[in-house]
């Protein structure tokens, strides 16, 4: 199907239409918003980029609960045994203790949350600071697999968001060389900024010539 062209003014001539429309560029972000978002930028490369990340033992206790859910239940005793001798019998200790302390203070909780609404009426549920336990009362995991993915999900959001109090996270914020995901928001704004181009063929001296010299033959040749 071919384009319409238009000419304003002594310019080269211009597709138009809906599918050469320039695209609306995005509001412009605040300062604040945007270091924050380049530093969450950077920790997600940061952890893509260091997987072994997700490997320490100290995770646990990011959420007790959650990773007994999550990991704990879907292991076989022979792993269970195997990551207890890993950890060290101080560290399963720990482990249990935590769990132990995280059980009666979700107890309590909803000890108060109920005693606090009304009967009849609807539990009112507010947000909690933990987005994957959240995921967890929607839709249980079918599988180990599964599992793993959400606790792993779990912390590299954790960590994104810079939630991870024994992490030093200004190694990773102040790194340029971590800005994978802003160059590549730069090369495909630059790439939509700019319009596109046709070629037009300059008029050429020579085929004009020729064409009225074509012109006026009539095929007789004069003597």
């Amino acid at each position: 199907m071919p384009f319409v062209t238009h000419t304003e003014g002594d310019g080269p001539a211009q597709p138009s239409g809906p599918a050469y429309e320039k695209p609306v560029p995005r509001p412009a972000r605040s300062p604040a918003k945007s270091r924050e978002i380049r530093a969450q930028n950077r920790r997600r490369e940061y952890i893509n980029r260091n997987p072994e990340y997700f490997a320490s033992t100290e995770h646990e206790f990011a959420d007790p609960l959650l990773y007994d859910t999550l990991i704990r239940q879907h292991q076989t005793p022979a792993e269970r045994e195997a990551d207890g001798k890993r950890k060290g019998y101080s560290r399963v200790l720990e482990g249990d203790l935590a769990r132990g302390e995280a059980r009666l203070a979700d107890l309590a909780k909803k000890a108060e949350e109920s005693a606090e609404t009304p009967p009849g009426s609807a539990t009112a549920t507010g947000p909690r600071a933990n987005p994957a336990a959240v995921d967890l009362d929607l839709f249980a995991p079918e599988g180990k697999d599964e599992a793993r993915a959400r606790w792993r999900d779990f912390l590299a959001d954790r960590f994104v968001y810079g939630q991870d109090e024994d992490f030093d996270y200004d190694v990773v914020d102040f790194d340029e060389a971590y800005d994978v995901m802003e160059r590549r928001d730069a090369e495909d704004a630059w790439f939509e900024e700019e319009d596109p181009e046709f070629w037009v063929s300059e008029p050429d001296e020579k085929s004009d010539q020729r064409r009225e010299s074509r012109s006026g033959e009539t095929g007789v040749q004069d003597f």
